[in-house]
């Protein structure tokens, strides 16, 4: 009992950070815009749970997640443009990855991970440099997607949480573990969720 106390203790950041990050996945499975607070919240405490666990990438990941959450949240309820009006914004709502912006993405998913790569293998004493580079520049791919309620943002956030998962057991970090779990498993959910949002409010056109 004593070694149980004693580890939550010095685990504690972490466990709330584990929690607060699990509602806000069950929250962004159900388009709720209160994601974007709780995301602020639970990336502030991850940066304090990276930075100790030498997982820089993923701490300066969070830097990017709490300033583009406040991006998120006020595009989620303003970002919409009307047709008819373009001074009117409306709430988004989920739409389909225009096809011409993929080349973007990727050009853009690439160049952070080589660059990153580079910074973590030379200058830090990180332990996965590729593992973290990786995961850290595909999330920042995902996480502006999400901004924009595109819906394949989902199946990066499986490709992002599954390898995340297995660098979060071999570094010990059992709480994360546990969470990130659960974020591969509700990212297919949440992608099939909000698929039956786009069939019962179909799009006028592709945002």
């Amino acid at each position: 009992m004593e070694q149980i106390v004693s580890w939550s203790f010095n685990h504690i950041w972490e466990i709330f950070g584990a929690v607060s990050g699990f509602i806000f996945l069950i929250l962004e499975v159900k388009e709720n815009v209160w994601l974007w607070p709780v995301g602020i919240l639970t990336s502030g405490l991850y940066i304090v749970v990276f930075l100790e666990s030498k997982f820089y990438a993923d701490m300066a990941l969070n830097v990017y997640y709490v300033v583009i959450s406040l991006y998120g949240w006020y595009a989620w309820l303003y970002g919409k443009k009307q047709k008819n009006n373009g001074a009117e914004a409306t709430p988004l709502r989920v739409s389909r990855t225009p096809v011409y912006l993929w080349k973007y993405l990727f050009v853009a998913f690439l160049l952070m991970f080589l660059l990153m790569a580079w910074v973590l293998g030379r200058f830090t004493d990180s332990p996965v440099p590729i593992g973290d580079a990786f995961t850290t520049a595909l999330s920042i791919v995902a996480t502006w997607m999400l901004t924009r309620k595109y819906i394949e943002q989902w199946w990066l956030w499986v490709l992002v949480n599954g390898v995340s998962l297995g660098l979060y057991i071999w570094k010990g970090l059992y709480p994360t573990s546990i969470l990130f779990f659960f974020y591969t498993t509700l990212a297919v959910v949440g992608y099939y969720q909000w698929q039956k949002s786009i069939e019962e409010k179909p799009l006028d056109s592709v945002s």
